[in-house]
């Protein structure tokens, strides 16, 4: 199976089998849009508003978990808080609890709760109901983000059309796109199966895989762009064909930098999460890890097929496919000609035995005939037949002869 990936001999039939790609790619995004329409997306303080308090980490009592610091807060205000997690590692730890907005009274009787209950220990070394801070976050904030990032998820479309379009052409233009909105859907859809806060970090890890999911499919079409010049002249290979070679060509090198670009990733996401406890660098690695896998499978599995879905139904790609298929008709047809018959006295065996042939021993034959051009027919479908070689030229004579 590896030294099929690394020859590139068109040994994977990606192209010939993408009804079945449609369907999973339909499916997985039906489910991503009905996840989006009925359960929507857990929105952060910084899109929905609300207030924030944090505390240091450490208390006299020992080290103060996000589980603590909720319990208190849910009791001194009667509201059970958003979210509550631990942001930073050692000395440099500290809580954050998350909440719906709060009047200045409420916010003052959670702190003094807090302090009173957990002690957190201050700059200074010693517990101060100062080293618990508050701040209040409007949902026009996040507003704005939000449409400013839909202002250039709109102005990058409209470049990358262009671009597609002037070095390439509209269909393979047209195949990008729809890959490219296809790795959008299923990222969002991801998010809102399974609950994962959505950030301003969260945005910009959005927009930071659209060129990602682009350069992968930009590799693949350039390689088909290079393999089918001049196709429509030739009768070795079909579009479909050729295109799958094109695929099987760059698998290995799609493979190759996708694991080397998921690898800073998953390092990101291990580092910030699992030992900073950033949530910051946790929503930016999650979106691009999820983003990446969706772009990577898109423009493998869905830009190709649709290309050449697309590609087909020119008349002259249809024609040049009737072409290709019946010269491997005739050239299936041809050895089945021109392969010798078995001799009839081998056939019915030695003498005394001719009579026992009969009608059974012609029916035997025809059948076994028959037989061996149904291989031949398979042999050359699966296999073009290689253009001959062109014979070498013989030098002209110089005239001049020998004494």
């Amino acid at each position: 199976m590896f030294h099929r990936l690394y020859v590139g001999t068109g040994a994977f039939d990606i192209v010939g089998k993408r009804k079945r790609w449609y369907i999973l790619f339909g499916a997985l995004v039906l489910v991503c849009i009905a996840s989006i329409g009925i359960r929507g997306f857990n929105l952060g303080i910084e899109f929905e508003g609300g207030t924030q308090l944090q505390l240091p980490g450490h208390g006299t009592h020992g080290v103060i978990s996000p589980a603590q610091a909720g319990q208190v807060f849910a009791d001194a205000t009667g509201k059970q808080p958003s979210s509550t997690q631990t942001v930073g590692v050692g000395n440099a730890a500290t809580v954050q609890i998350r909440s719906e907005s709060l009047d200045a009274p409420t916010v003052a009787k959670a702190k003094e709760a807090l302090f009173t209950q957990l002690q957190p220990i201050g700059a200074n070394g010693q517990p101060s109901v100062q080293s618990i801070s508050d701040s209040a976050v409007s949902a026009s904030w996040g507003q704005e983000i939000s449409q400013k990032a839909l202002i250039a998820l709109g102005v990058f479309i409209v470049l990358v059309t262009a671009f597609l379009t002037i070095y390439f052409e509209r269909w393979m233009a047209l195949a990008a796109l729809i890959s490219l909105v296809h790795d959008i859907l299923v990222t969002a859809g991801i998010y809102s199966l399974v609950g994962f806060e959505v950030t301003p970090a969260t945005v910009i890890g959005l927009l930071t895989i659209l060129g990602f999911s682009l350069y992968d499919t930009v590799v693949v079409f350039d390689k088909v762009k290079e393999n089918t010049r001049g196709l429509l002249g030739l009768t070795r290979r079909t579009y479909a064909e050729t295109a799958n070679l094109a695929l099987n060509q760059t698998l290995m090198r799609s493979i190759n930098t996708s694991v080397i670009a998921l690898l800073p990733v998953l390092g990101l996401l291990i580092v910030g999460y699992f030992l900073l406890g950033s949530g910051t660098l946790q929503d930016l690695a999650l979106v691009q890890l999820t983003g990446m896998l969706a772009g990577v499978m898109s423009s493998l599995f869905l830009a190709t097929p649709l290309l050449v879905d697309f590609k087909m139904r020119d008349p002259r790609f249809r024609q040049q496919a009737d072409r290709v298929r019946a010269r491997r008709a005739n050239a299936a047809r041809k050895a089945a000609e021109a392969e010798p018959e078995p001799a009839g006295g081998e056939a019915a065996g030695v003498s005394g035995e001719a009579g026992k042939a009969g009608k059974s021993g012609k029916a035997g034959n025809s059948e076994e005939s028959a037989q061996r051009r149904e291989k031949v027919y398979a042999a050359a479908s699966a296999v073009p037949g290689r253009t001959p070689k062109a014979q070498p030229r013989r030098g002209r004579p110089s005239g001049k002869r020998k004494r």
